[in-house]
């Protein structure tokens, strides 16, 4: 069985890397099972540092689509001509494309005109907003797919509703909590930690918060942003906030506030922010993988979002949702460094065995 596994950006890895070591697995232990790791986009792509694949432990992408633009619309087509000559001069049993990106949705489309079974890890998400051009995708891709791999129950329920037949639908788990799992030993204290302690400050000595920032919503409403920075700094009560920020994000932290307020760092390699995020006395952030996270180290969380495509992370997790609501954001910062907040637990299948299930899913299929 020949399986192509589509990573449309950077955090697509993170969730497929488990696929990989599966499969791997499963042919050394003499099962009729490949794969062939296809990317979106170039070689050259800047977010894929040298170290990511190391640090996850796999083999770059063996396939680049080479495709790269910032017009949706355009990357849609450009990804989808390119995906359909590879599957035209490449046997292939299935595809499983992750998330839902445009890339992710175009491959999907492709696959299914080519009569390819389809699988999509991480279905049944919505955000109930579609104005959201991934909300658009998640309903595309949902709606193709012969498979939908689902995290919990949550997502099993939406995808029911919208009319996906039951045996379709698959509960494996949170692939990222494989991922995780399998790199809890490895992980490495960043560098700036160890100075930081030997100067008396951050670190495992003393406790700090963790700020992360890539929501293009958040940025744009820069004055909305100034107050929901200056509500977190102010009701931090001195503790350091340490920031790993990108390009446009630190660009625009730095622009509205003192950036000595905070504690910009670099962008950090899977490792390194993997030890940052788990040694943290909380995390404020609008990524759904870090609230994920954070659910999974039992770290105290606040997501500048209004939803989470993994509700489980509230309802059973350390997640609070905060919107984009300054003033309720500094209400929970305030909580959290006083110790007040909530405790979670993992949510049902988050058991780091979520690739395994996948893998013996399609083999039983095939």
């Amino acid at each position: 069985m020949n399986i192509c596994i589509v990573a449309g950006a950077r955090p697509n890895f993170i969730k497929v890397a488990p696929i990989v070591r599966a499969i791997d697995n499963a042919k050394a232990h003499g099962r009729d099972i490949d794969f062939t790791l296809v990317y979106a986009g170039r070689k050259d792509d800047p977010t894929l540092e040298a170290s990511l694949f190391e640090d996850l432990q796999i083999l770059p992408p063996q396939v680049y689509l080479d495709v790269e633009c910032e017009n949706l619309n355009e990357l849609t087509g450009q990804v989808m001509s390119a995906f359909e000559h590879y599957l035209q001069q490449n046997t292939t049993h299935a595809v499983i494309v992750v998330d839902d990106l445009a890339s992710t949705m175009a491959a999907a489309i492709v696959t299914k005109k080519q009569g390819i079974l389809l699988a999509h890890l991480v279905a049944g998400t919505r955000s109930f907003d579609i104005k959201m051009p991934k909300e658009i995708n998640r309903l595309v891709i949902d709606g193709l797919s012969d498979l939908l791999f689902t995290a919990g129950m949550g997502a099993n329920s939406i995808a029911t509703r919208e009319g996906a037949e039951l045996s379709k639908i698959y509960t494996v788990g949170n692939i990222l909590m494989d991922t995780l799992r399998f790199n809890i030993g490895r992980l490495k204290k960043p560098a700036f930690i160890e100075e930081m302690e030997a100067s008396g400050g951050a670190g495992a000595a003393k406790p700090y918060l963790v700020f992360t920032l890539n929501r293009h919503a958040l940025m744009a409403d820069r004055d909305n942003l100034k107050k929901m920075l200056e509500a977190m700094i102010c009701n931090a009560d001195g503790m350091p906030i340490i920031a790993p920020l990108r390009g446009r994000a630190r660009k625009v932290v730095e622009e509205l506030i003192d950036p000595s307020l905070l504690q910009i760092v670099p962008p950090l390699s899977y490792l390194e922010f993997g030890w940052l995020t788990a040694h943290a006395y909380g995390i404020i952030t609008d990524s759904g993988n870090v609230a994920e996270e954070a659910t999974f180290n039992g770290v105290p969380c606040i997501t500048l979002n209004s939803y989470t495509e993994h509700i489980e992370t509230v309802k059973v997790g350390t997640n609070e949702l905060v919107g984009e609501d300054a003033e309720l954001l500094g209400e929970m910062v305030g909580k959290m460094v006083r110790g007040e907040w909530k405790n979670g637990a993992l949510p049902d299948r988050w058991d780091g065995r979520t690739a395994e299930r996948i893998v013996q899913i399609l083999m039983e299929l095939a």
